[in-house]
């Protein structure tokens, strides 16, 4: 842990876009529109005080079975954040990356993720992985075919097989795994989200929708992170 006693690493599953645009009577799309500010005004925070990740589950590999206009919108909103946003990462020295499955996502959008990458490979401050058409069912059972592949090849015994073996077949294998998870909008699982990686993180959840899910609330859940104790299994040192 950083002096600061701040998470290395934050996770987000950000919900609540299409609630929160109901209560006011609006069209669900108001609310994925007000929820990508709040990406916008989270990142800049987690980057201003020196959270060195933060992944933020963006589109589930099960969210495709949304209707097709929300889908389409969806698709739109990404590529033009990203095309808007793409010289703000740089200035603030942010680096993007992605974890998901490439396999489903439409060349459009695949390539303005690819071309964002690009543009901020570089950079060397907060890295912001969005985690786009991603499963981690999918991702484990891919991790666990690639081990059995090369066990298969000889080129590893089962007996040697690790934990950090099996890790750098992950997605997420350059990247630590999240100290603390995130989930806005009340609603208590982690529905499919790093599996693996989230084994010992702490787990935040609040009420509050994530269009209100401002720098106030960001800050919130990092003071409660601060006041834990984690143990990894171990007794209370005191």
């Amino acid at each position: 842990m950083p002096e600061n006693n701040l998470p290395i690493h934050v996770a987000i599953i950000m919900d609540g876009n299409g609630r929160w645009a109901k209560k006011r009577n609006l069209p669900r799309t108001s609310g994925h529109l007000e929820g990508v500010k709040r990406v916008e005004e989270i990142t800049q925070v987690a980057n201003n005080l020196g959270i060195k990740v933060l992944t933020l589950y963006t589109f589930s590999t099960e969210n495709w079975t949304r209707p097709q206009d929300e889908v389409s919108m969806l698709m739109r909103t990404l590529i033009s954040a990203l095309n808007r946003k793409v010289d703000d990462l740089n200035k603030g020295n942010i680096k993007l990356s992605w974890i998901g499955k490439q396999d489903g996502i439409p060349e459009e959008v695949f390539k303005t993720i690819e071309r964002a990458m690009e543009l901020t490979k570089k950079n060397t401050g907060l890295i912001l992985n969005l985690a786009f058409n991603y499963g981690s069912r999918v991702e484990i059972l891919n991790a666990v075919k690639a081990v059995a592949a090369r066990v298969k090849e000889n080129d590893l015994a089962a007996a040697q097989i690790t934990e950090d073996i099996f890790s750098r077949e992950l997605y997420t294998k350059n990247l630590p795994d999240p100290d603390l998870l995130i989930r806005t909008s009340g609603e208590k699982r982690i529905s499919n989200f790093l599996l693996w990686q989230l084994s010992y993180a702490e787990f935040y959840f609040t009420e509050t929708l994530w269009p209100d899910f401002n720098e106030a609330e960001f800050k919130k859940a990092l003071d409660d992170f601060k006041n834990r104790e984690r143990r990894y299994g171990n007794v209370p040192t005191n």
